[in-house]
């Protein structure tokens, strides 16, 4: 490592951030203080000022976001619906700090947070309901993710930086928690319908009421589309027939992002006993631009997700005491119905391929969760939570059948014919599974008045790699009634997946049974301001340091990477009026490669996000909404120049017309049809002397959506 992953952390360049934003929230807390008139009761001064959002991520119960231990957004549904959204990716991308990138695995998003854009993305714990979803092959959400829809969701929860002392494995660059809704939110049933751009039509209905003694909540939703359909000029077959002297590729082509959707869910609960069970489906999931960056117009992806959950909790089972104890089910199916190059490819230099080269991996997850936690407030000043558990994930079955030998050269002649199930005998994985056990305590302390300090520390056991332990630290100072400032350390890790532990029989990615977890360490400190009581403000910096970065070194994976970063994230909401709100942030990083000293690839240095909401008649709203992304350097070798930024107008008309059970809006996503791309990646070798995909990938122009509903 470098100097500046001396133990001192490299808090030089920190430090005087972190100085200076407490004076500044000093200065801040005195200049509110000498302007502002001061009731006599101080509780409807906190009531004014005080930040009305609450987030249970950060400490595992809730509080507000302006005084939670870690930096953290709240999205609620009624924020989702005046937007327009109609995918979760188009909540995450307003979030400060995140940015929604796409990779070369069926387009799927790539959760940019801090700058950190590594690999597959398992640097980011996707929760639903609390209950991780990922999937322990790739340590992200699987190739099948294909996008989640809106109508359930209650609210949703981000942490950026590390939450690797209260969730383990994968709190990386962030955590993402989606809620969806319960009886209490429903209230009744709803109905809707939307339909729009790219032949894209989705239908729903929620419901939430008694069913005799128990709450009962249900969402049951199916859409298709065929996606945006932008063309990409060139792509890995282009590169390959330049060599080899074919001409097989499909490029000029249109991306395939097709899909079918099938979402259900039912909730149930019973005093402090509640029971979930969903099940997601994906079918005829387009490849995007290939698996393997070569166009498949005709491939396909399936994935099945199903999911189940009971919990208990009981806040006050004993005097001082409260108990959690949670029991969680996943089982994830992925197959696949791909051509990785078309007929007629000779991409391997063994010969064409009559009908392509066809290679087909499928393979099923078991993922079996049991915990509890028990909170203490029996302690004068002091909140203690303890928690241990145990958790089984396993890809318990895989399934090879190709047209194609380990060493690449054909079976038969490469035809549909000549596909043979090589599960026995060649297969990309045996099946693997681990056992993890891990154990953590807090300390929610209110150390003097005005001040918290947040301590946890917890340890992870993996039955394959080894133990792990992350401390976090958070000082919380209320320095006015209207100024909290934070400074945060944590530490988080990234398990090695599945893949990059024991892939085999593929002579360009292999296992490496050795892999330590990658490792992050994050110094932050912020201040958030309410000067006034319809206006907000907030600002971060943070530093962080990564290490054991999980790389292909000649075609193994290694450990074999380290980089840092720093910068900050402002964020603002302005009730300018009764029926006009402006809210928007700015977020900025500076990531750097170790190796090179170069900045870290791949991700905008600079994110601006700024909307208005104006409900400019009863029951009918505006929401205009403009996001900028800068551009993004390239990775170290990469002769292409940086990737241009772009900025996209999204326009939402809404009416809420609550009396009458009705709800309608029309959307416009990139209102003047802006040319937005997200990089593609960089994979020119001594072997393959040409870029997969010399162009990016293309984003969706001007788009609209219609929808209604209605509740009864």
């Amino acid at each position: 490592m470098t100097s500046s992953t001396h133990p001192s952390f490299g808090l030089s360049a920190i430090a005087v951030a972190a100085h200076r934003v407490v004076l500044a929230c000093a200065a801040l807390g005195l200049v509110a203080q000498a302007h502002a008139q001061l009731p006599s009761d101080e509780e409807e001064l906190a009531l004014a000022y005080g930040d009305k959002s609450f987030v249970s991520i950060a400490t595992g119960s809730s509080l507000p976001v302006s005084r939670a231990p870690a930096m953290a957004t709240v999205i609620t549904s009624q924020d989702i619906a005046s937007i327009g959204a109609t995918d979760l990716d188009e909540v995450l991308e307003t979030v400060p700090g995140l940015h929604v990138a796409r990779e070369t695995q069926g387009f799927a998003p790539v959760y940019v947070i801090r700058g950190i854009n590594l690999g597959f993305n398992p640097q980011v714990l996707m929760l639903i309901n609390g209950v991780p979803m990922t999937t322990v092959f790739t340590g992200n959400r699987g190739a099948g993710w294909a996008g989640m829809p809106v109508e359930n969701i209650a609210r949703v929860e981000v942490i950026r930086g590390p939450g690797s002392a209260l969730y383990g494995a994968d709190a990386f660059s962030g955590v993402i928690n989606v809620i969806t809704k319960t009886a209490d939110d429903i209230q009744g049933t709803e109905v809707g319908a939307r339909g729009g751009s790219f032949k894209t039509g989705d239908a729903w209905v929620l419901h939430g009421g008694k069913w005799g003694a128990l709450d009962v909540a249900g969402h049951l939703r199916m859409g298709s589309t065929e996606g945006q359909r932008r063309t990409v000029q060139a792509d890995a077959q282009t590169g390959s027939d330049a060599v080899r002297g074919t001409q097989a590729s499909k490029a000029p082509g249109r991306i395939n992002n097709a899909r079918d959707s099938v979402d259900g869910a039912l909730d149930l609960s019973l005093d402090q006993w509640r029971f979930r069970v969903a099940y997601k489906e994906r079918d005829d999931v387009g490849t995007g631009t290939g698996v393997a960056s070569a166009l498949d117009p005709n491939g396909q992806i399936y994935s099945q997700t199903i999911t189940s959950d009971l919990t208990y909790d009981n806040r006050q089972i004993a005097p001082d005491w409260a108990l959690n104890v949670q029991g969680s089910f996943m089982h994830y199916t992925e197959l696949t119905d791909i051509t990785l190059f078309p007929a007629g490819s000779n991409a391997f230099g063994t010969g064409a391929f009559a009908d392509g080269v066809i290679g087909n991996p499928a393979k099923w997850e078991r993922h079996e969760r049991l915990g509890a936690s028990t909170t203490y407030t029996g302690f004068k000043l002091h909140r203690l939570r303890l928690g241990l558990g145990v958790e089984r994930e396993e890809v318990y079955k895989t399934r090879e059948t190709k047209n194609f030998n380990s060493n690449f050269t054909r079976i038969g002649n490469g035809s549909i014919a000549d596909v043979i199930d090589v599960s026995a005998t060649e297969p990309f994985m045996r099946p693997q599974g681990r056992t993890k056990r891990y154990i953590y305590g807090q300390d929610e302390w209110s150390l003097l008045k005005d001040w918290t300090l947040t301590a946890g520390l917890r340890h992870d056991q993996y039955s394959d790699f080894g133990d792990t332990t992350n401390p976090r630290l958070a000082l919380v100072w209320d320095a006015a009634y209207n100024v909290t400032a934070k400074l945060l350390y944590g530490s988080a890790f990234r398990a090695p997946s599945m893949s990059e532990l024991y892939a085999i029989n593929n002579p360009v990615v292999t296992g490496n049974p050795s892999l330590r977890p990658e490792k992050m360490r994050t110094l932050e400190a912020a201040v958030s301001w309410q000067p006034l009581t319809r206006l907000q403000l907030g600002i971060n910096v943070f530093h962080h340091e990564m290490s054991d970065i999980i790389r292909l070194v000649n075609f193994v994976y290694q450990n074999n990477g380290e980089q840092q970063g720093n910068g900050l994230e402002f964020e603002a909401t302005w009730d300018v009026a009764q029926d006009l709100r402006l809210s928007g942030n700015y977020s900025y990083q500076r990531s750097v490669d170790e190796a090179t000293g170069r900045a870290a690839a791949n991700a905008p240095r600079h994110h601006a996000y700024a909307r208005g909401h104006w409900r400019f008649s009863p029951g009918w709203s505006v929401d205009p909404q403009v996001n900028w992304v800068s551009e993004r350097p390239r990775e170290f070798g990469d002769p292409r120049s940086s990737l241009k930024g772009y900025a996209t107008l999204d326009l939402t008309l809404r009416t809420d017309r609550a009396a009458k059970g009705w709800d309608m809006a029309v959307s416009v996503r990139n209102l003047f049809d802006a040319d937005a791309q997200e990089p593609t990646p960089y994979d020119m070798s001594p072997g393959q002397p040409y870029i997969s995909l010399p162009f990016d990938f293309p984003l969706p122009g001007r788009s609209f959506y219609v929808q209604a509903s209605h509740r009864f």
